[in-house]
């Protein structure tokens, strides 16, 4: 049983680092935590608790969450400091032997994230010296799933609807992090749309691991999730936040493109544009495949937005096959590249394989592929200059420009001074003007509203 009056107007701090999965879980703790009493700290207040929900994708990640945790410890003196995602899994002793955390929580305990806060509360209160918390198991026994529907302080809403990944490619320390593929049934997670259309939402952001692998543990399907989801009333938009291209069935793309509310937008990973490095990634398809998915979105949706990760400098990507990539990805119809040099991970297969690309080529490549997703995406945006569309707007600081984003997409900029409040959270149509290159964004103005 949980006392929630111990967290009565005690001031939290919740700081978020990784995907939109995690933002998604952080989002659904700070509102569980909410209904509890808590309040969060405005800007220099000290808080009572900080929770830190991590990454570990890349060495970089795991430094940036060394970094926020040693940042929210100092910065509140005496707070009681809980960690938890995929850094707190594969690190838990590093995480925990650094000075001010309370609680340590993996993959596995993060579904009871309230109970375990709770009882290591009670403990600090107890008037006892408080001893460290920590909590995690093997990637074999993760078996929990967290469910996670929220919004946050945007407009869109993130519901998790699947957790884990089976695939263990040789570069990923996720399904170490995460365990493996599971999800949660159809019928709970449209019940959590219906109530998402209950509290005014319109737009809804399916998010996982590896979504395309739904139904592991149901039995079911991603076709039949989608199917049910577009039958809520009340939802106007479900976007796609990532599947695997082999997962994206011809069936899928046709349903997308015939259905009520999902979106023309896609992203998709590639990871590398040559089939003798996807070979070493131990990717589940080649080239081919995958642009055979991008023709068929494209003959189904062709104003459809598609984004690709892709990344540079793994090991065995000689200059030649390197040349592969940009060849393959400069003639692909895709609109935006998302850019990720290789990181060495320990424990992962990868460092097994020869040939190693040095930092600066690394940053030279994936600055070469930046470029060219800047012109494909600056093709894709002056093709709808001129053009209406429908854009669901997000509120803006008073005084700034409001932002949103087409069906596809196109994120569109309204003039500050034609900014107004009653347009936050939604659909409006606009016209869309010329570029406003600071904000990556189209500028527009307001027709009609729907």
């Amino acid at each position: 049983m949980i006392d929630t009056s111990i967290f009565h107007n005690k001031k939290a701090k919740f700081f978020t680092l990784g995907c939109k999965l995690n933002f998604s879980e952080t989002s659904t703790f700070a509102k569980m935590l909410t209904e509890m009493g808590v309040v969060e700290a405005k800007k220099g207040e000290k808080a009572d608790l900080c929770l830190i929900n991590t990454c570990s994708v890349t060495e970089t990640a795991n430094h940036k969450c060394r970094q926020a945790i040693h940042r929210l410890v100092r910065e509140n003196e005496g707070a009681f400091v809980v960690v938890t995602g995929c850094y707190a899994q594969l690190e838990t002793d590093e995480v925990a032997d650094i000075d001010g955390v309370s609680l340590v929580l993996g993959s596995n305990e993060k579904s009871q994230l309230i109970q375990f806060l709770s009882d290591a509360w009670q403990e600090r209160l107890s008037g006892d010296p408080p001893s460290l918390c920590k909590h995690s198991v093997k990637t074999k026994y993760i078996r929990t799933f967290a469910p996670s529907c929220s919004r946050g302080n945007r407009t869109r809403y993130f519901l998790k609807v699947q957790d884990g990944c089976d695939y263990f490619c040789t570069y990923c320390t996720i399904p170490l992090a995460r365990g493996f593929s599971r999800n949660a049934p159809i019928d709970s997670l449209v019940s959590q749309a219906e109530q998402v259309a209950q509290e005014g939402g319109s737009e809804i952001v399916l998010t996982g691991v590896n979504i395309g692998d739904f139904g592991r543990t149901t039995g079911e399907t991603f076709l039949d999730l989608i199917k049910r989801l577009d039958g809520v009333n009340g939802i106007e938009r479900y976007r796609i936040s990532s599947i695997e291209p082999n997962l994206l069935t011809d069936d899928i793309i046709a349903f997308c493109a015939s259905s009520r509310a999902f979106m023309p937008h896609f992203h998709i990973p590639l990871q590398s544009g040559s089939d003798s490095i996807l070979k070493l990634m131990h990717r589940r398809y080649d080239t081919a495949l995958f642009a055979h998915k991008i023709h068929l979105i494209k003959q189904y949706m062709p104003d459809a937005f598609i984004g690709v990760d892709v990344m540079v400098g793994t090991r065995g990507e000689t200059p030649e096959l390197f040349d592969e990539t940009y060849s393959f990805l400069e003639g692909l119809d895709v609109s935006q590249l998302h850019v990720f040099p290789y990181s060495e991970r320990p424990g992962t297969a990868a460092l097994k394989i020869p040939y190693i690309v040095d930092q600066r080529e690394k940053r030279r490549r994936a600055n070469m592929l930046l470029e060219l997703s800047d012109k494909k995406t600056h093709a894709f945006y002056e093709r709808h200059i001129g053009k209406k569309a429908k854009v669901l707007f997000e509120k803006a600081p008073r005084g700034k420009a409001m932002h949103g984003f087409t069906e596809n997409y196109i994120r569109v900029e309204l003039p500050a001074a034609e900014s107004r409040d009653e347009y936050d959270n939604k659909i409006l149509t606009v016209s869309m003007g010329d570029f406003n290159f600071d904000q990556s964004a189209l500028m527009a103005d307001v027709t009609d509203t729907f």
